[in-house]
């Protein structure tokens, strides 16, 4: 269904979202939070393929600092998978909202991961993740988490 509106004089093309936009955001969403757990034990393709690779993609995660463009996000999860930490992570609560090109979910990060010496350490975060539709489909675009200081003291190090 098309709506037409006109903004600051400008006429634009207002489309609602469809079952297939809501399906296609859940998807990528499932996706990335498979490709974390695969991640935490050292697999990262399936991360770099949830991502989008721009220039414009951004991450601030768990370990603090913002991160901006594919490289710096890419060299953070190929770094983070290095770690091996182990544990898993889901998306518990995830409210999805899309759009014909743009979609996000809100959501509370659950789980475990581990130190560097074996001891567990609780994940509980709440997390925003915005997907752009590219040409390969639906592709992760931001990814935001509460800081953990669990996190920072396993590991040392805060960015």
């Amino acid at each position: 269904m098309q709506n037409e509106e006109r903004i600051n004089g400008l006429e634009t093309q207002v489309r609602t979202p469809t079952a297939e936009d809501i399906v296609g955001v859940r998807a990528a969403s499932d996706a990335f939070y498979s490709a974390l757990n695969e991640m935490f034990v050292g697999n990262i393709t399936s991360m770099d393929n949830v991502w989008s690779h721009e220039d414009d993609v951004t991450q601030l995660g768990p370990m603090g600092g913002r991160l901006v463009g594919w490289d710096s996000v890419g060299a953070e999860w190929r770094r983070e998978a290095s770690l091996k930490l182990g544990g898993t992570v889901s998306a518990e609560h995830v409210e999805v909202v899309a759009g014909p090109c743009m979609g996000f979910t809100v959501t509370d990060e659950v789980g475990q991961n581990m130190t560097a010496d074996g001891k567990p350490i609780e994940v509980r975060f709440r997390a925003t993740n915005i997907f752009r539709k590219e040409a390969g489909g639906w592709k992760m675009v931001h990814h935001h988490t509460d800081v953990s200081a669990n996190l920072i003291n396993a590991v040392g190090e805060v960015k």
